[in-house]
């Protein structure tokens, strides 16, 4: 197959089977508390950090986690944050009235964007895993660089659309939901992203 069917191959696979991370629990919860639009935000965010940790797999910047003090320093800050992230989320109490938004103040436009950017670039197993398909990828094609680049552009592009279809599906069943639904909602969420917090936290010290 060629690069461009490749690239979609693999943004799916990711999408469907390697998705279930820190930001899609931001994603999905961003869209059903903000809208719509603060979850494309979100995406948007989430897919710049995609592309900058592959041009730095490129460009070799990645080979500073190989040191294991800067391993060990990266997983323990951005388990914090995650964990501050989840706590933050965890009590923020529901606003939602007949299943709309009520008393919510717009924020600045790329404060969503810096959060999708930051909870994605945060996890180092993202990292990880783009470092790998990187070096194999490369190899694979030769370091052409015309196929890489419509490689990893499908591939962006791919989870990219597959964010935005989340962020949809969550705005449209947001009309059924109730404040104590939407507050569960904001409790799992926040949970998950203290336990990835602490998880990352907790692998660093083990592995570094």
């Amino acid at each position: 197959m060629g690069p461009l069917i490749d690239g979609i191959i693999l943004g799916l696979t990711l999408a469907i089977f390697f998705g279930f991370g820190p930001a899609l629990f931001a994603l999905l919860q961003t869209t059903i508390h903000r809208g719509f639009l603060s979850g494309l935000l979100l995406a948007i965010g989430i897919f710049l950090s995609d592309l900058v940790l592959v041009s730095l797999c490129f460009l070799g910047a990645i080979q500073i986690l190989s040191k294991p003090e800067n391993g060990l320093a990266f997983g323990i800050i951005s388990g914090i944050v995650l964990i501050i992230f989840g706590i933050v989320t965890y009590t923020r109490q529901s606003q939602l009235k007949n299943g709309e938004d009520i008393n919510i103040k717009t924020p600045w436009i790329g404060t969503y964007i810096f959060k999708g950017f930051f909870l994605n670039i945060a996890n180092p197993f993202v990292w990880i895993f783009w470092m790998g398909v990187v070096m194999g990828i490369t190899a694979n094609y030769e370091a052409n660089v015309r196929s890489l680049y419509i490689f990893f552009s499908a591939t962006l592009l791919t989870v990219l659309s597959t964010d935005i279809l989340k962020c949809f599906a969550s705005y449209k069943i947001k009309r059924f939901l109730t404040p104590h639904i939407m507050l569960w909602i904001n409790r799992v969420a926040g949970i998950s992203l203290v336990l990835f917090g602490l998880f990352l936290i907790i692998k660093a010290i083990i592995v570094f």
